[in-house]
């Protein structure tokens, strides 16, 4: 899975816990003085519109990724604690759009 997205132990155990299912998308962050940044962000449920993703199974669970994500080199962990645990993804920005 390493060639797609790299999943941490934890992170998968949460996965599971949650049912199964992780989307890792896009998400537009808005700045104070109208600045935009696309951050990849990691969700425990299936997106609203599959057929944008591609979808991958892996030890158990079924992953949806934007496909501008597969291959960055990012990572999905968890943190914070009990009842506030949350996914994120770790890793350099996507080199979206980005040319030499």
């Amino acid at each position: 899975m390493d060639s797609v997205i790299e999943l941490g132990d934890n992170a998968l155990d949460f996965i599971k816990q949650q049912g199964g299912v992780v989307t890792i998308r896009l998400s537009p962050k808005h700045g104070c003085c109208g600045g935009l940044a696309n951050i990849a962000v990691a969700e425990a449920n299936e997106p609203l519109d599959a057929s944008r993703y591609q979808h991958y199974h892996y030890q158990g669970i079924t992953i949806f990724i934007d496909p501008t994500l597969v291959g960055q080199g990012l990572r999905v962990e968890i943190e914070g604690f009990w009842k506030l645990r949350h996914l994120y993804v770790d890793g350099l920005p996507p080199a979206i759009g980005l040319h030499e």
